[in-house]
């Protein structure tokens, strides 16, 4: 058993500095946009029409329509009601936005897919921002966005949601969801055209609207459920440029009350992410367990000085590789101390979502279950 914890306990050191010193540098932060500190007087979008699907958002949409209609003048704003239960449709009916009566998905559609196709028919500006319902805009991002996808001639320039981390849940697994994001998308590579890499988030997408309808999008993604990056993808593939980072200036409103919120928002898509494969389900599991376990935590078993070594260099690896995540979001080194419990629970959604497929439903979101068979 100890050459067994041994061997893994290397393994997991390892990773963590295959992490480090990886040339693309996932874990780095220095892919940002922000507003100019000195904005421009009240920018133009003329060649702005912004797509929001909107199911069950009246908690929020008036704070997106709000930061919306505070970027500048002549933003065109299209809210798509996805047949909402609540007062979403009523609320979105202000001056200045439209609102279109999204009808029922179409089989083996995602709901959001589909609410943004009806959209798309609608416009007829160069640029289409695709920006979910619970999203705020910071006053000049949007400026900066249009401005960053002109100068770098880029088709698709995305923004990933600064999450909110006030409660202990979101603070203990918030940082943690962007972190292992961005070791599966390392978004240096991302935002390489030679690379094959693609991600985007789906909260904040800037597009321009002839090469969606050039990759006949959203038909041809239209069961996926990590729309975002799937788009990202397509639109690479065509031959075009793409960029993603972070931002303080775009933020999600949708808090996670309890632990069981993030884990379900988790399991929702982790099994996806494995392209549904109990091989790479077991290999994931492998790699996790000797990362988060055999090595930072081996030497409180086994003393010997090859533990003890890789322990050591397995926790200053994680210390730089997750502070800068967590300095992003304001938070404590410290919170690298619980790396391995935030490890071991992010490995268990993944399991539930495994299990949750396994039982026929490949995911269940805002009261619509998609069956497994619509994925086959």
């Amino acid at each position: 058993m100890a050459v067994l914890v041994m061997y893994l306990s290397l393994a997991g050191m390892l990773c963590w500095w295959a992490i480090l010193l990886a040339p693309w540098r996932a874990w780095s932060t220095r892919e940002q946009l922000e507003p100019s500190s000195s904005p421009e007087a009240k920018q133009s979008f003329d060649d702005v029409t912004v797509l929001i699907p909107a199911r069950n958002e009246a908690q929020f949409i008036d704070q997106t329509l709000n930061g919306l209609q505070a970027q500048g003048e002549g933003l065109r704003i299209i809210v798509i009601d996805d047949q909402s239960e609540d007062h979403t449709a009523s609320l979105a009916g202000r001056r200045g936005v439209e609102v279109i009566s999204g009808t029922t998905p179409p089989k083996n559609w995602s709901g959001k897919l589909w609410a943004l196709n009806q959209g798309l028919q609608q416009v007829r500006t160069r640029y289409t921002l695709l920006l979910d319902a619970d999203i705020s805009l910071s006053s000049g991002i949007l400026g900066a966005l249009l401005n960053k996808a002109r100068q770098e001639n880029l088709s698709l320039v995305s923004l990933m949601a600064e999450l909110p981390v006030q409660r202990f849940s979101e603070r203990l697994l918030v940082p943690a969801f962007i972190f292992f994001f961005k070791l599966l998308y390392p978004f240096k590579l991302s935002n390489e055209s030679k690379s094959r890499m693609a991600a985007a988030a789906g909260g904040c997408i800037l597009v321009e609207t002839g090469v969606l309808r050039s990759i006949d999008a959203f038909t041809s993604i239209h069961h996926a459920l990590i729309d975002d990056c799937a788009l990202a993808a397509q639109v690479k593939q065509a031959g075009f440029k793409t960029w993603i980072g972070l931002s303080h200036a775009v933020q999600s409103h949708r808090g996670y009350d309890s632990l069981a919120a993030i884990w379900n928002t988790v399991a929702r898509t982790a099994f996806t992410q494995l392209h549904y494969s109990s091989l790479l389900l077991l290999l994931c599991t492998l790699i996790m367990s000797s990362m988060f376990w055999c090595a930072p935590l081996s030497a409180i078993i086994y003393t010997d000085t090859i533990f003890v070594v890789s322990s050591i260099l397995a926790w200053l690896a994680m210390l730089i590789v997750y502070t800068p995540v967590l300095r992003f979001y304001r938070s404590s080194p410290l919170w690298v101390i619980v790396l391995p419990l935030i490890g071991t629970l992010y490995l268990m959604m993944t399991w539930t979502s495994a299990f949750r497929y396994w039982r026929g439903v490949r995911a269940h979101w805002k009261n619509r279950r998609y069956e497994t068979s619509e994925h086959n």
